[in-house]
């Protein structure tokens, strides 16, 4: 078992992806955030269906760190309720993880 996660995050453009990502990065809070445009979100919200395009950044961190990534997302991102998952890594190539692990340190 690894404390290695992946954070899921949308956004609604490419500046607030952008900044959120550099930030993370900045702050050693992820050591790799992949940026994948041209999602098509549909969702409800306050009782209708929605849809929106939008960028879901892959966030590759650890679960030590989630409390800070949190909390630097919540400032950072434009909406009210962002979205923030957090799903765990239960393995992978060791030398990856390790690197994962001296980058976020």
């Amino acid at each position: 078992m690894t404390d290695a996660i992946l954070l899921l995050c949308t956004c609604p453009d490419q500046a607030s992806a952008d900044l959120i990502s550099e930030q993370l990065l900045e702050r050693r809070l992820s050591a790799c955030i992949n940026q994948l445009p041209g999602v098509r979100s549909l969702y409800r919200w306050q009782g209708k269906v929605e849809r929106a395009s939008e960028i879901q950044l892959i966030i590759k961190s650890r679960m030590p760190l989630f409390a800070a990534i949190e909390q630097a997302i919540l400032a950072l991102h434009p909406y009210d309720t962002p979205e923030l998952i957090t799903l765990p890594v239960t393995g992978g190539h060791g030398p990856y993880l390790d690197w994962l692990t001296q980058e976020t340190s």
